[in-house]
């Protein structure tokens, strides 16, 4: 979603003008968990819980406690039906959590009819179309052996947590396409389908229903389906946005262009232009210069449905980074004679606003000029995008550019470690000083040296470093394929007074010495605090499902208690097993059964869990593992 520079909203009723200060977002609608009424009925193998736990090393261990919010599966030889929605959907896009019991196997039917796997794919190196973020297969008993299931498709990568994490799923799907006889003119497909934020299937067309379907024929809509036969499974917080398949159209365009240097786009009211052209692209085309130009294009805009409707505007040559008293652009549109926003250029390109429009077509007017070039903002794109009540989110008569021939350029941990310096963006800030570490298995991390704190770490494939080799490399990011969980960004061990100290936001004394690499070829980092020498070191177990992290400590001269902040969330609870769910269960804490660790809440009413080197000598040590 575009963040908003200068945001107006307006209603083709009455204009109302106003500063939006937060991003706008058209919002979905949600299924009421409050009890099973937004389902058809079905077996005693459904409830609706208020809390669910799945033992990520041990099936059948499952437990639930009263209350609402969340879905669950509790199968039986005698109760293992499916979950139907009483609402039927053609377009949608959906988004949910799930979480699954060890071993277990579920799946989400679009239309009741097509599939994406749910499956404890923890750890699985290679996937196939029966993991999960699959689109399961098709089956047909006429088909020789072996060959009998048919079109599945993996999912790009395997990015399953642990049983016993929710994890996050979002489908983008477009239903079956029927003409006025009912015949089928065009197959369903899957846009995207993102797990745990990263796409793990694109554009995928299925051509009929999937294996187990609840329906074998084809229709417009149908409701959705939680698969009930397979496995445990517990999901929450479905929200979904439905699409009609009526376009928002922009029509009959006509571009004047300017040419000349503007203080204005009121400028050009009283200029003679240069060229008038119709036009069908959204893009300034007149020929003539690319730095200094001015143009006001009409159209007509087609509205389907009244409502609400969120416009996002872009003009790429006004970059974010610009001298706020001499910005190089201006931009300014309105619908039907009433203005949406204006974009000053003193904040950069971008606009968004919530604007209230009848259904129709409706005189749509965009002003913009450019006075001068950036050599970091080069291209001259229009970008005009939309959303409403039944429109899925729409780029309005884009330019298709060729990309540039290059691949991703990627780095891979197949057999080995992997390190790579670089800059990494952690919590929306460039971070200049980090090594990121690829482990076979697929557990990956960043650390920022500079500062000794643990950033992140995620799952899935390492990292794409084309931003850092590709052309200039301009950005120098790293940016990692899997999906990423952020950590608390501090230092991760300190002295403290004593265990209601306050954890320190940085270690002055903070001293990085480098690191070494190890016999396994693992980097081992060393650092100063104070007079006290640390090894601070990562290694996996259980084939990339843990990661151990590990310090030993010279000790030195400081007075106080030397403390590892091991983990920080919404939420820390110790779990029957022994392990620690971090943060409404997006990661587990195993820490050795002989420790006694600290969970303590912190002013800004988070939890911390700490843990006490323990000290032989003038040696102090501390271990514990992240299970995600």
């Amino acid at each position: 979603m575009i963040k908003p520079v200068s945001c107006l909203v307006t209603s083709l009723l009455a204009l109302s003008l106003s500063a939006v200060a937060q991003q706008n977002e058209i919002p979905s609608q949600t299924i009421d968990l409050q009890n099973l009424s937004a389902f058809r009925p079905t077996g005693n193998n459904w409830k609706v819980v208020g809390e669910a736990s799945y033992d990520p090393n041990t099936a059948g261990k499952g437990s639930t406690r009263p209350g609402s919010g969340i879905l669950v599966n509790t199968l039986s030889a005698k109760a293992n039906e499916h979950l139907l929605t009483t609402v039927e959907h053609g377009d949608l896009q959906l988004d949910l959590d799930f979480m699954m019991e060890k071993g277990s196997n579920s799946g989400i039917y679009l239309q009741g009819r097509y599939e994406v796997q749910l499956f404890d794919s923890w750890g699985v190196s290679i996937p196939k179309s029966s993991d999960c973020g699959a689109i399961y297969e098709r089956w047909d008993d006429n088909r020789p052996d072996g060959r009998k299931g048919y079109e599945g498709h993996p999912p790009a990568q395997n990015v399953s947590k642990a049983p016993g994490l929710w994890q996050h799923l979002s489908i983008v799907f477009r239903a079956p396409r029927f003409n006025s006889t009912g015949q089928k003119i065009a197959n369903a497909r899957f846009l995207k389908v993102i797990q745990n934020g990263v796409i793990v299937q694109e554009n995928v067309e299925v051509t009929g229903p999937t294996r187990s379907a609840a329906f074998t024929d084809e229709k417009p809509t149908g409701p959705l389906m939680i698969q009930g036969d397979h496995g445990a499974v517990a999901v929450r917080n479905i929200r979904y946005k439905a699409y009609g398949t009526e376009p928002v159209t922009l029509t009959n365009m006509t571009l004047k262009a300017y040419e000349g240097r503007f203080k204005s786009v009121e400028d050009m009211a009283a200029m003679t232009p240069k060229r008038e052209m119709p036009i069908n692209l959204l893009a300034h085309q007149a020929p003539g210069s690319r730095d200094k130009f001015g143009g006001v294009i009409t159209g007509m805009i087609h509205i389907p449905r009244a409502g609400q409707y969120l416009i996002d505007l872009n003009l790429a040559w006004i970059p974010a980074e610009t001298n706020p008293n001499n910005p190089n652009g201006e931009g300014q549109l309105t619908i039907a004679n009433k203005p949406v926003f204006t974009i000053t250029g003193k904040n950069g390109g971008t606009a968004s606003a919530m604007v209230t429009l009848e259904a129709g077509d409706h005189p749509l007017k965009l002003a913009y000029y450019k006075n001068f070039g950036l050599w970091y903002a080069r291209t001259n794109d229009i970008t005009l995008s939309l959303e409403g009540p039944g429109v899925q989110y729409t780029t309005l008569n884009p330019v298709i550019v060729a990309q540039d021939p290059v691949g991703e350029i990627s780095i891979l941990a197949k057999n080995e470690p992997v390190m790579q310096r670089g800059f990494v963006n952690y919590k929306g800030a460039k971070r200049t000083h980090t090594i990121s570490v690829g482990e076979p298995g697929d557990a990956n991390y960043s650390i920022d040296l500079s500062k000794g704190e643990f950033l992140q770490i995620w799952r899935g494939d390492f990292l794409e470093t084309t931003p850092m080799w590709y052309g200039r490399g301009e950005t120098q990011l790293s940016v990692p394929l899997g999906s990423v969980i952020e950590m608390a960004g501090k230092p991760s061990i300190t002295f403290l007074a004593d265990q209601n100290a306050a954890w320190p936001d940085s270690n002055v004394t903070y001293v990085n010495q480098g690191y070494d690499i190890d016999k396994a070829g693992r980097p081992v980092f060393k650092y100063a605090l104070g007079t006290a020498s640390v090894r601070e070191s990562f290694t996996t177990a259980d084939e990339g499902r843990r990661l151990s992290h590990s310090f030993t400590v010279g000790l030195g001269q400081e007075k106080g208690q030397l403390w590892c902040r091991v983990a920080e969330g919404s939420t820390i609870t110790q779990l029957p097993n022994g392990l620690y769910a971090v943060n409404d269960r997006q990661y587990f804490v195993e820490l050795p059964a002989s420790e006694k660790p600290v969970v303590r809440t912190t002013p800004q009413r988070t939890q911390e869990l700490l843990l006490p080197l323990k000290t032989t000598g003038a040696t102090g040590t501390a271990t514990y593992s992240i299970i995600w």
